[in-house]
């Protein structure tokens, strides 16, 4: 009988143990990505054409059209460099200035 009490007792710390580790990992991995995401979804959805952007790949342009998953860049000033591509190689926005 006192053989049977300390298995469950120690199959019960090793399931706090396990159960303080979930929940770090939690904190500490899965929590940040999705904030990650829900920064990077609503910096896709205050997207408007003639905002100015930079790319993954350190590109600066204007957006001149917007579809589903993809937008259409203008790089440069000869107004001949369009450039389809997605959303998420957006990283971030300036926006238009509205007063002009």
């Amino acid at each position: 009988m006192l053989l049977a009490s300390n298995a469950s007792g120690a199959f019960l710390t090793l399931v706090i143990y396990v159960v303080i580790i979930g929940v770090f990992f939690y904190f500490m991995l899965f929590k940040p990505q999705k904030k990650q995401q829900q920064k990077q979804q609503a910096l896709m959805d205050s997207m408007e054409i003639g905002d100015s952007v930079l790319t993954t790949a350190g590109f600066y342009g204007v957006i001149i059209d917007i579809m589903d998953e993809i937008v259409i860049v203008e790089f440069g000033n000869n107004k001949n460099c369009r450039i389809p591509m997605k959303k998420a190689a957006i990283v971030e926005i300036e926006k238009a200035n509205k007063d002009n």
